[in-house]
């Protein structure tokens, strides 16, 4: 086998499975040398074959304003060649394999591409294959014995086991490593539907909408199944919902493509290994070093009808609210109650009282009538989860989602009125952290438009003038 650069360059034309394999441990080998000694040289970093596996957060991290913004800026730049090259292999590779090229789009996403890649060092070139006898309804071996050839029947079977790989990679995952990251969001939902579609497609094609059915039945499933075993509550699995579905169709149409392809069913043995021992193996190196989350910032304001005198009476310590009505509230997640302080200027505590616990709040800047600004030294519990159980107590319930600081920020406008912000800083160790920040986001939006609305309510209240008071009419 010759080794040519201008191969890693080309597009057109195909691959073998043994060729891309050795190309793509050398492209590894040369990015993760450069991209070490980088980091080391220039910028007095450590850089480990583990931070690929998060490597996703990559190009957020490269346009987000921060202190490290030119390091990961570098880290892309560099990634550029290495991409060009990576995409071209795997363009090749597919239509080997005769597989559909759009399927490419699968190099980029974290975790998948890993699973991604061993399937195509797996899956033979279609040519020679077509060369071999096909015999229809294939039940040699072990396998295909076990493959119920019935449509209805292999697809239970394929859900059967699918629920089996995604019930027991949660409880390793959860239970075990404590991680909620790329693998259990990403990768696991990708073979949740890449598996059962396989197993499904195994005796003979099947349709596209056939194998949707089988997916969402699957994901739905294990969603159930993972409620009824007490590993989550509804509110979470709701959320995640989106992202389990949209990934296992993707999965699932990877499956589809392959089991359509009727030559696969040889290799069959090899891609169900490799499912099932790729989640272990990631969530293994990304337990091994986990990721420091970033820091977060939500920012919400309201215009009060007051002076900034009065609106800091309201924001230093506030009444109890009233229970909230909102769906999102009550469906679990907690709520702001009351707030109190003890002591004045920098240094005084502030508590904040939530349905769910206390956040104690040390104060750090103290500039009425201004601006107040507090760490966090205890955080609640984020909700209490729905279930059909007494409790349940997920680890993301613990420490996984935090608030680090926050701040009201009171600006006077004219006519008397006051610009309200309330900001809070915080990080979670869920991901995909975008993912994950839209949900986390609109949930601190609305506790603060809580808040800000209940000072804003009092704050005018006690300007208002007293009722006037008509005297009795006398006869």
């Amino acid at each position: 086998m010759k080794l040519k650069i201008s191969d890693l360059w080309r597009w057109e034309g195909t691959i073998d499975r043994g060729a891309y394999l050795l190309r793509g441990m050398i492209l590894f080998a040369a990015k993760f040398s450069l991209d070490r000694s980088v980091s080391w040289l220039m910028f007095d970093r450590e850089w480990s074959v583990i931070d690929y596996v998060r490597a996703g957060a990559l190009p957020w991290r490269a346009f987000q304003a921060s202190e490290d913004r030119v390091y990961w800026l570098t880290l892309l730049a560099l990634a550029l060649p290495f991409l060009w090259a990576g995409t071209g292999l795997t363009l090749r590779r597919l239509r080997s394999a005769g597989l559909p090229l759009w399927l490419t789009a699968l190099f980029v996403v974290p975790v998948v591409k890993l699973i991604f890649f061993a399937l195509l060092c797996l899956l033979p070139s279609s040519e020679l294959v077509r060369q071999r006898p096909l015999v229809t309804g294939d039940l040699r071996g072990w396998l295909g014995l076990m493959i119920p050839s019935r449509p209805l029947g292999s697809a239970i079977f394929g859900i059967f086991l699918a629920l089996l790989l995604a019930i027991g990679t949660v409880w390793l995952g959860t239970t075990v490593l404590r991680d909620y990251g790329w693998s259990l969001f990403v990768g696991l939902p990708f073979c949740m539907g890449l598996a059962p579609v396989l197993i499904y497609g195994y005796h003979e094609p099947r349709s596209w909408r056939s194998c949707c059915a089988v997916v969402i039945c699957t994901v739905c499933l294990a969603g159930l199944g993972l409620l009824l075993l007490a590993f989550e509550g509804l509110i979470c699995l709701l959320m995640a919902a989106p992202l389990a579905l949209a990934m296992a169709l993707v999965g699932g149409a990877v499956g589809y493509k392959i089991q359509a392809a009727r030559w696969w069913s040889g290799q069959s043995p090899h891609l169900f290994s490799v499912m099932l021992l790729a989640m272990p193996a990631i969530m293994g190196l990304e337990h091994v070093e986990s990721p420091a989350p970033p820091l977060l910032e939500v920012n919400s304001a309201v215009e009060v009808n007051a002076l900034p005198e009065t609106v800091w009476k309201q924001v230093v310590a506030f009444p109890e609210l009233p229970r909230p009505d909102q769906w999102l509230f009550r469906l679990g997640i907690a709520y702001p109650v009351r707030a109190e302080i003890r002591g004045q200027g920098p240094g005084a505590l502030r508590y904040c009282q939530f349905s769910t616990g206390c956040f104690e709040e040390p104060i750090t800047v103290w500039d009425a009538p201004r601006r107040l600004k507090f760490s966090v030294s205890a955080n609640p519990a984020p909700m209490e989860e729905w279930t059909p159980y007494h409790q349940v107590h997920p680890p993301h319930l613990q420490g996984f989602l935090e608030a680090k600081g926050g701040q009201f920020l009171l600006t006077p406008l004219p006519g008397g009125r006051t610009r309200l912000d309330g900001t809070t800083w915080y990080h979670h160790h869920l991901w995909p952290t975008l993912y994950w920040r839209c949900w986390s986001d609109a949930i601190i939006h609305r506790i603060h438009l809580r808040v800000l609305n209940h000072v804003k309510k009092n704050a005018e209240a006690s300007v208002l003038p007293p009722p006037r008071s008509w005297p009795e009419n006398r006869t």
